[in-house]
């Protein structure tokens, strides 16, 4: 068997999100941080994205991390989240995919009842506090970067839909918030293709008319993602979320072809996010937990620790906890003649 490369992945899921992770094959990846890494692999090495992300090694609701070495003394290991159409500075799935692999398979000491660990991902340092039972990682606690809201009840005119008011928040991405209520959407899993359509037509408008950038980080913008809110159904959980991941370019002339999918977890970040905008509105306070279901009805579960500001920006420090699984372990190899070096899409999936 000829292979030009042969990149070693243990697959692992967050409350039903998959987020593969590299342990091994990946080139030299340089920079003086890891965000500087995460550009690095982007500029010169996205073809290990592509390669993993796409069919026929990939799906359109895999999330891909790479593990490096941290640049930061304080950090045990660094890691780059890899998504369909980016790579995100942050993300709170990926995070307990990357811990829940870390310790199970040993590449850094278990400590049973609890394993503290600090991780460097290219939006700064997480504090993760890992509970563990019999080789097993059973919780996944982090201190999430701060998160904050940017606006609040703007105004974004969708394209086929109509004004819908929303807000823009980062909770390690930039996210645009709405209720689905208000548009008369439900958040039934069922309903999935509906709401990444008009998920999908509200992101693509508020960039154009609401762009944002991180006060503190020039080189993050966005919103990236849409995150549609409604009401709990379950009396243990405080809200629900439907997070769109943008699969491909957004085509303004077909607004209803637009390809996006559900995040399967609660969306840590986008629990964050939603955590930022309540806090800003006076609903949720200092030390208060938020317990936020996914589409499957998992949940992560987010308290304000602090408060703080980012930029002019009042905002909170939040933890937020999940728990992960080790499903599978593979090695993935490019024969030097495969015809999809950098894999592929089509459309009746993406």
């Amino acid at each position: 068997m000829l292979s030009s490369r042969i990149l070693t992945t243990v697959e692992a899921h967050a409350e039903g999100e998959p987020g593969r992770v590299i342990t091994g094959g990946l080139p030299n990846i340089t920079g003086a941080s890891v965000f500087e890494k995460m550009q690095n692999m982007q500029a010169l090495h996205d073809d290990i994205r592509l390669l993993m992300l796409r069919e026929p090694r990939g799906n359109p609701g895999l999330c891909c991390n790479a593990l490096v070495p941290p640049c930061d003394p304080d950090a045990d290991m660094g890691f780059i989240i890899m998504e369909q159409t980016e790579y995100p500075p942050m993300s709170g799935s990926n995070t307990i995919c990357v811990v829940t692999v870390l310790l199970e398979t040993g590449i850094l000491p278990m400590s049973e009842p609890l394993t503290n660990l600090t991780l460097e991902a290219p939006a700064g340092l997480i504090k993760v506090r890992a509970t563990c039972l019999n080789g097993k990682v059973t919780a996944v606690e982090f201190r999430n970067v701060p998160a904050f809201a940017m606006h609040l009840d703007a105004i974004i005119d969708v394209p086929s839909i109509g004004p819908i008011k929303v807000d823009i928040a980062w909770g390690g991405m930039f996210f645009v918030l709405a209720d689905a209520d208000a548009i008369g959407l439900s958040l039934d899993p069922d309903n999935g293709s509906e709401i990444t359509r008009v998920s999908e037509a509200l992101l693509h408008a508020t960039k154009e008319q609401l762009p944002v950038v991180h006060p503190e980080n020039p080189n993050i913008t966005g919103p990236t993602l849409t995150n549609l809110w409604a009401r709990p159904t379950d009396p243990k959980t405080d809200g629900r979320g439907a997070i769109t991941i943008s699969t491909g370019p957004f085509d303004p002339d077909h607004p209803n072809e637009a390809s996006g999918i559900l995040d399967r977890s609660p969306c840590g970040t986008g629990t964050c996010a939603k955590m930022a905008v309540l806090h800003a509105r006076g609903i949720l306070k200092l030390g208060q937990t938020y317990v936020n279901a996914g589409p499957l009805g998992t949940t992560f579960s987010g308290r304000i620790i602090e408060e703080t500001f980012v930029g002019p920006y009042p905002g909170i420090v939040p933890s937020l906890a999940g728990q992960g699984w080790i499903c599978g372990h593979s090695n993935y190899t490019l024969d030097p003649s495969d015809p999809f070096p950098k894999g592929y899409t089509v459309g009746d999936m993406w």
